[in-house]
């Protein structure tokens, strides 16, 4: 078999400019062989600009997704199979997006164990791992033998992917960046998927975000994510619903990494923002659900509120911070009292109804120090803001909206204006105020 054969195929031609279906044979052939270094680069770039255009089946995605999963290791679960099905929850990222935080506690006080693997802040979308790094002690980058233990013993546990899982994607995604193939569905969902396959989950629970703040800017492109995925895990025998919701605005009223273990400490009180609590109820419902714990959604809701109500799901967090090394003591003195010594305050400029985009809120996080734009940057734990107004809301001008905590002085200069341009004031809500929460549910 040849590298080239399998480019032509895919590529097609002058009479079948659509190429034709990659074999499991032709896909393992080329991949594994790649990560071996027997083929360069150059025939794999062509490689991902022919399924660019030409796409896959759901079939070929998902036999591309396994091969990119088992070009290396995985978390073997089988010690604990009696816990089975191992759910987990995948968001594709936005400004705000704190869901996992609450929600892998909240499944696990209702009896679903949950291995969560999760990645870092880049770009204007915030990271997981960032998050929980900022409770002081709270370690992320765990040994597969503590994994397994600390899952086993809490119910779920949080972890970032090492260097030995899924190899071939980060060659992959390497060159997709500098290809310019990196808006390709199929390569995304396998991205995406050979990552969360490998943590050893049986069925997932996918938040597939759209907006302005969102990777798919249009409702249209993440119900096209959505069903890839869907339809690739199906094809790889995993159960899954993806969950496609609104990113326009910014999720809750606290954009940044310890703000937003706040906030997520205060959903799982029975408190904090609307938005954010109705997500992590429905997610945590469908992990319910698809765990084997309930029968329908409505009872997958009335249990996960049970588990907020008597305070087991808070219990559980606190629970695996301390089982991950961080201080829980600490983290409740620091709860609302913490924040950076570096603030600046935003104020109405004029009356009206204002709305606030998402993207430019993220763009303005990374300038604070929230997020990174390239991966060997630090964040600050502290960095972020705090909306005292949300979309949709009437202001008079000089109401405060919104606090702004920086990594230093000089970082408000670029993220001042960023956050100013993000507030815009009419006479009448903006038409993307009355857009749902939650657009469609796919399975």
């Amino acid at each position: 078999m040849r590298a080239v054969d399998v480019i032509t195929k895919k590529r097609g031609s002058l009479l079948n400019p659509k190429g034709e279906e990659l074999t499991k044979e032709e896909i393992e052939f080329i991949i594994n062989g790649y990560v071996e270094g027997k083929i360069p680069d150059y025939q794999i770039s062509a490689l991902l600009m022919a399924i660019y255009f030409n796409g896959m089946t759901f079939a070929e995605t998902g036999v591309l997704t396994g091969t990119m999963l088992h070009s290396g290791e995985t978390m073997d679960l089988s010690s604990i199979k009696d816990k089975a099905p191992f759910v987990d929850k995948h968001s594709t990222g936005g400004v705000g997006d704190k869901i996992s935080l609450p929600l892998a506690p909240l499944a696990a006080a209702c009896g679903v164990y949950v291995p969560m693997m999760s990645g870092r802040a880049l770009g204007h979308t915030g990271g997981t791992l960032d998050k929980l790094e900022s409770i002081d002690g709270y370690r992320v980058g765990l040994s597969p033998e503590e994994f397994v233990k600390i899952l086993k013993n809490g119910g779920y546990a949080m972890t970032g992917q090492t260097k030995a899982i899924a190899p071939a994607d980060r060659l992959l995604y390497a060159l997709r960046d500098v290809t310019g193939t990196v808006e390709s569905i199929p390569l995304i969902t396998a991205s995406i998927l050979s990552k969360k396959v490998a943590e050893g989950s049986d069925c997932f629970v996918l938040d597939v975000k759209y907006g302005s703040g969102a990777f798919m800017k249009t409702a249209q492109a993440a119900e096209d994510l959505a069903n890839c995925m869907v339809n690739t895990l199906k094809a790889m025998g995993k159960k899954s619903v993806a969950i496609l919701t609104n990113m326009q605005t910014p999720l809750g009223r606290k954009v940044g990494n310890f703000l937003e273990i706040e906030e997520s400490v205060e959903i799982l009180q029975g408190k904090g923002p609307e938005d954010v609590k109705e997500l992590t109820i429905l997610f945590g419902a469908w992990m319910c659900l698809l765990g084997g714990k309930v029968k329908t959604v409505e009872e997958g809701k009335a249990l996960c509120q049970k588990a907020i109500e008597n305070g087991s799901a808070l219990q559980k967090f606190f629970e695996n911070v301390a089982a991950q090394g961080g201080n829980v003591e600490k983290l409740k003195a620091d709860l609302n009292v913490r924040r950076s010594p570096y603030k600046k305050e935003l104020f109405a400029k004029e009356d009206g109804f204002i709305y606030i985009d998402a993207y430019k809120c993220g763009i303005a996080s990374c300038s604070l120090g929230v997020g990174r734009n390239r991966t060997d940057e630090a964040v600050c734990p502290d960095a972020g803001m705090i909306l005292h107004r949300v979309s949709g809301d009437m202001v008079k001008k000089g109401d405060l909206i919104m606090e702004v905590f920086g990594k230093n002085e000089e970082c408000f200069a670029a993220a001042m204006p960023l956050l100013e341009d993000s507030v815009t004031y009419s006479a009448q809500k903006d038409s993307k105020c009355s857009d749902k929460l939650v657009l469609k549910i796919i399975e």
